[in-house]
């Protein structure tokens, strides 16, 4: 795989760094995470494809053992608000003295400094300081928060994702590590840098909601049909659109014309009524194989058996039946291959890390005792 033999110590935390550290997990990279021992639930559910180690980092014991495992990786992913890892006495700068190979993830909502870098937060929060969430919502409503995808999963772990093997590559040529301020507020802007960019073309200078690609348009929304589904419409350009309303058994010649956004209201009744007439499966054997650009509002249950998701095996099961997407994108020589196993118990792999990190068994047994780490028998194969 793409990222084999790259050794990550992530840091536990939830979301969008346990985000980041599967994706890298799914291309190959040997990625461990270090949960608080006395810790038996935890809430990560992006755990796949990695291995436990729980250290009491209360001890100094601990703290100079998550050096050790830091020092000799690749990348260190630190979810924690800016200082937490200094109050450690493990600055990423300490670190890289000693590791001048070693790439630091810091993964937050406001980044390393300014004002906010140590305030509390959330998807809502950085979605808001980015500008994004004052475009997002329906005509005279107020800004909508749609779920945590665009701060935390795409502006806060793919991108920091993004970082870590730029930085890897960077460091095929230069020999040197470096430390990555990935800042979800500033990621999430980024990946809506089409908004700020296309201002001038007059997209988005209309009120929320009333816009071509923000649900303003009727040829660019979702539309209920007769059987209680939904439709998604997309039909922009004039030869898509053309392609709708032949579908439609509606005449260009007796509607406004496409763009005439005075009649943007009246079009969509008119749509609204239209697609309430037929139900799913009757409109999808009317546009299926035409450029329209309408699809079907897939649920969860719906996706993986759709002709064409399934055709592409988009998306697999693991071990216990749990249905998930396959990693993206797919590389032609080095895909990934996500681990199909459960997810890892809290230290359950504490014995072999320590093992792989170059400690004895004596060593090891000496810090379970003493508290330093857990190890989960239970589940551990010792």
């Amino acid at each position: 795989m793409a990222l084999a033999g790259v050794k990550v110590i992530e840091l536990a935390g939830l979301a969008p760094a346990p985000f980041c550290g599967m994706v890298l997990a799914d291309f190959g990279a040997k990625v461990i995470r270090v949960d608080r021992t006395k810790v038996f639930i935890t809430g990560d559910t992006l755990a796949r494809g990695k291995r436990s180690v729980a250290i009491n980092l209360k001890t100094a014991d601990g703290v100079a053992l998550l050096r050790r495992l830091c020092v000799q990786s690749d990348v260190v992913l630190e979810p924690y608000r800016k200082g937490v890892m200094e109050k450690l006495g493990l600055s990423p700068y300490e670190l890289l003295r000693e590791n001048p190979r070693l790439i630091f993830a810091r993964l937050t909502g406001y980044g390393q400094n300014g004002c906010y870098a140590t305030a509390a937060g959330h998807d809502i929060n950085y979605l808001a300081m980015s500008g994004l969430l004052s475009r997002l919502g329906r005509s005279g409503e107020k800004p909508y928060a749609p779920p945590i995808l665009i701060a935390d999963f795409a502006g806060g772990g793919l991108t920091c994702a993004l970082g870590i093997v730029l930085a890897l590559l960077e460091r095929t040529r230069s020999g040197k590590g470096q430390i990555i301020d990935a800042s979800m507020v500033e990621g999430a802007a980024f990946t809506g840098s089409f908004l700020w960019k296309s201002l001038r073309l007059g997209f988005w200078n209309r009120p929320r909601g009333e816009n071509l690609l923000d649900s303003g348009a009727p040829f660019y929304d979702t539309y209920k049909t007769l059987d209680g589904q939904y439709l998604a419409v997309g039909a922009m350009e004039a030869e898509f659109y053309d392609q709708l309303l032949k579908g439609l058994e509606l005449d260009a010649a007796e509607l406004p014309p496409q763009m005439s956004i005075s009649d943007w209201p009246e079009l969509k009744q008119l749509f609204t009524e239209r697609f309430a007439s037929k139900t799913q499966a009757d409109w999808l054997r009317i546009f299926d194989g035409t450029d329209a650009c309408v699809t079907p509002v897939l649920s969860f249950d719906q996706v993986s058996s759709h002709p064409h998701n399934r055709e592409r095996g988009s998306f697999i099961k693991n071990s216990s039946g749990e249905e998930f997407p396959r990693p993206a994108p797919v590389l032609s020589r080095t895909p990934a291959e996500p681990c199909l196993a459960s997810d890892p118990a809290v230290g359950e792999h504490t014995v072999e890390v320590l093992q792989d990190y170059g400690y004895t068994s004596t060593e090891i047994d000496k810090m379970l005792a003493s508290g330093v780490v857990e190890c989960n028998a239970v589940k551990a194969k010792l």
